[in-house]
């Protein structure tokens, strides 16, 4: 059997073209797209989108530190104080459909602008709160979480337009910002609690998201031409089935995504007995790990299965590696179970975008159709968190019933993308998508 290598070689000669997307009917690639694929322009956009990731997704993917802290100064279940990091993680998707529009509108710097200001003054006036559960869930949850979501979009739409064939691995490249953030920002602030109190640790935090972007806004150069028209949400797209098949995957994946990075070092410590600090460490050595995995399998994706394959493979891996947790007893076990945690939560997470990018020919409007799977999204993300923790409250503290529900939802996820991947292409086994 040949082996093709793009999606339109698997779609009979007579098949028209769709309308998901464009006003203008068209869905096809604009023929004079020629991106640069590379170059130090074009690798300097990758820098940037990776210092955003840094605070779009390294920020809230440290919330069990918060979880761990809250909960012993407030006195609060996890459930409740799950709903800060879930609402911030909600928002920070569901404006995607907004900010993405913007960027695609040619708003890209502005629109980073204003998200970063949000994000710093969100941060700011948690540092000012630390007791109120009311004022956290304000300035942590909404307040930060609208600025993540607003400065997220913009870098993608940019990236996606230097390159076309190495688009994955570019994209995956930029994700590893999001694993780098996971470890500053943890960092700053549990290893300075003990020295400057947690109002101080928290300003610091903030004060180098101030910094990130900064530098993010400085690099960032726009390469088409802004698409002006067009509605905010492409209704069309929703008569794809691929589409519609794999945005259905992601709420599935993203719905239980977040268990693991709001829990791994509650249960360590609650369950395993490791102290606080250890437990954070855990958490460090999880989101660390991330980053090796990103680039790899944005390469792999590019260069042998193609992206949608990639993801489909690597959700199937995370839904495995839950399953494993659920017989991790010891120390040992706990440092092993966190860095293969950390690689399949990498890989995973590395190759999303790429994958909405394969599905997306006109890279003008990139931002709006990722935006609208985004703000689909995170329903899941607002959901998973909390779900997760009334399930640990309702079993007496237990982790079990917990870890396999977020191990069934990741690999029915999974199953789910491979529907989509079917659906674009056929039932064909050797197809790179």
């Amino acid at each position: 059997m040949a082996v093709d290598t793009d999606i339109e070689k698997t779609l009979p000669p007579t098949t028209p073209p769709h309308d998901p997307h464009l006003s203008d009917g068209s869905d096809e690639e604009q023929p004079d797209f020629e991106p640069p694929d590379g170059g130090v322009l074009a690798w300097s956009q990758v820098l940037a989108g990776a210092l955003v990731n840094m605070m779009a997704w390294g920020y809230p993917s440290t919330f069990g530190v918060y979880q761990l802290y809250y909960r012993d100064s407030l006195g609060l279940p996890d459930a409740q104080i799950s709903w800060i990091g879930s609402v911030q993680v909600f928002l920070a998707f569901m404006t995607c459909t907004v900010s993405g529009r913007l960027a695609d509108a040619g708003y890209v710097k502005s629109t980073i602008a204003a998200g970063s200001f949000l994000v710093v003054f969100g941060t700011m006036m948690t540092s000012l709160c630390p007791d109120v559960y009311w004022q956290l869930f304000l300035s942590q949850g909404v307040c930060t979480g609208l600025g993540l979501g607003i400065m997220f979009m913009p870098p993608l739409s940019v990236i996606s337009s230097y390159f076309k064939e190495k688009r994955s691995y570019a994209l995956a490249v930029a994700a590893t910002g999001t694993g780098i953030g996971s470890v500053v920002f943890p960092a700053a602030v549990q290893y300075l609690i003990p020295r400057v109190g947690f109002p101080w640790a928290v300003r610091c935090s903030a004060f180098v998201a101030l910094a990130i972007s900064v530098a993010a806004i400085s690099l960032l150069r726009p390469h088409l031409k802004p698409r002006t028209l067009g509605p905010l949400v492409e209704w069309t797209a929703f008569r794809e089935g691929p589409y519609v098949l794999f945005m259905m995957g992601a709420f599935l994946f993203f719905w239980a995504l977040y268990f693991g990075f709001f829990y791994i070092n509650a249960y360590a410590r609650n369950v395993i007995g490791f102290s606080t600090v250890d437990s954070v460490q855990l958490l460090l050595i999880t989101n660390g790990m991330s980053v090796p995995s990103r680039p790899l399998v944005g390469f792999v994706a590019d260069r042998y299965l193609g992206p949608i394959n990639m993801y489909t493979i690597a959700t199937l891996i995370l839904g495995g590696m839950i399953f494993a947790w659920t017989g991790v007893t010891t120390r040992t076990g706990m440092y092993a179970f966190s860095v293969f945690f950390g690689l399949a939560n990498g890989a995973a997470q590395g190759v999303f975008v790429g994958s909405l990018a394969s599905l997306t020919k006109d890279p003008r409007k990139m931002g709006t159709r990722f935006g609208m799977v985004c703000t689909i999204v995170a329903l899941a993300t607002l959901a998973g968190p909390p779900t997760a923790g009334a399930i640990i409250d309702r079993s007496g503290g237990r982790y079990l019933y917990a870890q396999i529900w977020a191990g069934l939802v990741i690999v029915l996820g999974s199953l789910t993308l491979a529907g989509a991947r079917c659906a674009a292409t056929g039932f064909r086994l050797k197809v790179k998508i």
